[in-house]
């Protein structure tokens, strides 16, 4: 992978000097938030990055190219393109051999930050097992990435159209660490109570670095999830019969594949009457500033 990476002049600096830097992925911008709020996000939390210290590199794939640290130029182009791939690991090869544009998934981003050498990543919620999984086999690329890529991840849990037991479940298979950051709850993306118990916690981002560093230490070669519950989170109850009416009408529509993500997260935003992308964006902002302050606190850890 090596060869197709091309470092923005920040991360290439950061990276000769020892400092502190969080990936950041960039489906959220091509594919995860309405225009021009996506374009406005992705900003602010490359903003929040540099506040506390460290460096971002959001990550894409442009003409033929891995680009760790888009330029802000770069972002725009990617919030502003229609048909922007989606980039998980097995995406890379015909993206870059067709050079088209491409956004990179928690699971695509994670592969490239660890090959590019730095090992802290923010996002919103990290992809898991769908809800009839057991007939469709619909498992997110990003849990077999979290076994496999050494990295402390930053979010607020998993995206809460999933079916969250299960996909802890599977994280634990996996032998990743699922750590609550300031919570011993799992929290549901727009909520910060699941009724999923969380084994471990911590509250600061010493201990959080002190935990990633101990892990790898061990030689272990997952990550290590932090869950950070949203700064403005939404009621347990009523984001429970959200979910449950926008499934219905996925249903009904006949929505079934990739598409059934965008549709439940459109679903949710419209009748919430733009809460849930309020709180997204919010938790976006959050956990890229915990993500700094524990790649921060591993420097001296």
């Amino acid at each position: 992978m090596k060869s197709f990476l091309r470092f923005g002049d920040p991360v290439a600096h950061a990276l000769e000097m020892g400092g502190a830097i969080v990936a950041l992925e960039s489906t959220v911008i091509a594919h995860g938030l309405p225009r021009p709020r996506n374009l406005e996000a992705a900003l602010a939390m490359e903003a929040a990055v540099r506040e506390e210290g460290a460096t971002p590199a959001t990550i894409a794939i442009l003409s033929g190219q891995i680009v760790v640290g888009l330029s802000p130029a770069e972002i725009d182009l990617l919030a502003s393109s229609e048909n922007v791939a989606k980039v998980s690991r097995r995406d890379f090869a015909p993206v870059l051999a067709s050079r088209t544009l491409g956004a990179t998934t928690v699971a695509g981003t994670l592969a490239v930050a660890v090959e590019a050498g730095f090992h802290v990543m923010a996002t919103g919620g990290i992809g898991g097992v769908h809800r009839g999984a057991e007939q469709s086999f619909d498992i997110s690329a990003d849990i077999t990435e979290l076994a496999r890529s050494p990295a402390a991840v930053v979010c607020s849990g998993a995206k809460a159209i999933l079916d969250l037991p299960r996909t802890l479940e599977l994280l634990e298979t996996a032998g990743v660490p699922v750590v609550g950051y300031r919570t011993s709850e799992f929290p549901a993306f727009y909520s910060r109570t699941s009724g999923l118990a969380l084994e471990h916690r911590v509250d600061d981002p010493a201990a959080a670095a002190r935990i990633w560093k101990t892990h790898r230490e061990l030689g272990f070669q997952q990550a290590v999830v932090f869950c950070n519950p949203p700064p403005h989170p939404m009621a347990e109850k009523e984001l429970r019969e959200l979910v449950e009416e926008a499934l219905q009408s996925a249903s009904a529509a006949g929505i079934s594949g990739k598409a059934v993500t965008p549709y439940l997260l459109d679903h949710l935003a419209r009748r919430s009457n733009g809460r849930t992308l309020e709180t997204n964006i919010a938790l976006l902002f959050d956990n890229a500033r915990v993500a700094a302050r524990i790649a921060l606190a591993l420097r001296s850890a």
